[in-house]
């Protein structure tokens, strides 16, 4: 593991550490406050020489508790078969969109482990090694786990559960020792069960990360590297709040959807440059990176969610809803442009990195 002070020294020097010669991404400059900012640079011998993306997110695919509508934390639930479905169609997407990584990152649990590996197969980067953390796992739901995420809400009403689920600071109850699902039984764990929370909030969640963040995540970029993070919905919320400045009032409405990725280009600040648009995210009102999937299915599938868990007029599960057919369409996008266009963002840049002297190309996918 590279040491904290690694990522401090590696911001102040930029560009020029190691001495090594890197190459910019030759795309767009954008403004802020009067000063240009440079796009982070791209290692020579970097994979990713046709998009300009240098971090790209991804939440992994439906797992049995997610199907149930059950609160899962740390518990190592796996994926369905449409959560299978979710993830190859997930690598379909990044495959159309030229993307291609130097790291990979996930949790220590298996519905992102196998979400990553699908991913990696359909992008043809089975080869790469994956890096695995617990600090990157799920946030822990305490007493909650276990649950049905519904009946939750019936017995202590929808504000009080959507600040648990979603606030900065507000952790839902602690479980016991001898809560039925405790991690302290899962055998990864047992090196570290001192280490193990009984129930975290969000604020707990962006403390784990923003170790590996700072110790891993960001050296890794600042030395041009191209990283994939296949993640949980709050350890992905922790580790976006941070890339975007989010405040801790407003956190508690951004929410993430299933095997959509999330791409972002990054500045030399490691901070998100505009989109080829200019404008935030129309599904979350939040973000400036861009949903390969388009915002459009973004903000279906959020509002889907939301319904599942809050909406307890809604009887039947909408995970298991026959009409829930959208994995089965999207899997259509397969040999056709759409991913690559990125609907919802307008337009993707796209076109090989120039080398040291070249003209600097630009070239513009339009939205149909």
């Amino acid at each position: 593991m590279i040491a904290p002070n690694r990522f401090s020294s590696l911001l102040r020097k930029g560009v020029k550490s190691r001495d090594r010669k890197y190459l910019y991404r030759g795309f767009r400059y954008t403004t802020v406050g009067g000063d240009q900012v440079k796009p982070l640079p791209v290692a020579p011998e970097s994979l990713n020489r046709e998009t300009p993306y240098n971090i790209c997110f991804l939440r992994h695919g439906q797992s049995t508790w997610n199907r149930d509508n059950v609160f899962i934390g740390w518990t190592d639930t796996p994926l369905t078969d449409d959560g299978v479905l979710e993830a190859s169609v997930a690598g379909q997407m990044l495959e159309k969109s030229g993307m291609m990584f130097d790291q990979v990152h996930t949790s220590l649990l298996r519905r992102c482990i196998r979400t990553c590996n699908l991913a990696l197969m359909e992008l043809g980067q089975e080869y790469l090694p994956v890096h695995k953390s617990w600090r990157l796992n799920e946030r822990n739901y305490g007493d909650l786990v276990g649950k049905n995420k519904k009946d939750v809400v019936k017995k202590h009403g929808v504000d009080q559960v959507k600040r648990w689920r979603r606030s900065y600071d507000e952790p839902p109850p602690p479980m016991s020792d001898d809560h039925l699902y405790h991690p302290k039984i899962d055998p990864r764990y047992q090196n570290m069960i001192h280490k193990i929370p009984h129930s975290e909030s969000l604020k707990n969640t962006v403390a784990r990360s923003s170790v590996y963040w700072e110790n891993v995540l960001a050296p890794a970029l600042l030395e041009g590297q191209t990283i994939l993070i296949v993640g949980h919905e709050n350890n992905l919320r922790s580790l976006i709040m941070r890339l975007e400045d989010i405040d801790q009032k407003d956190i508690i409405n951004l929410s993430i959807p299933r095997a959509i990725p999330l791409a972002y280009r990054l500045d030399t600040n490691l901070k998100p440059l505009d989109r080829p648009d200019g404008k935030l995210d129309e599904a979350t009102g939040f973000l400036r990176g861009t949903w390969l999937g388009g915002d459009k299915a973004v903000k279906e599938v959020l509002e889907r969610d939301h319904k599942q868990v809050y909406d307890t007029s809604v009887v039947k599960n909408l995970e298991t809803d026959p009409k829930r057919d959208k994995w089965k369409n999207w899997r259509d996008l397969k040999g056709d442009a759409n991913c690559k266009k990125a609907n919802g963002a307008g337009q993707v840049l796209t076109g090989r990195i120039p080398h040291s002297g070249e003209p600097i190309p630009k070239k513009v996918v339009e939205q149909s």
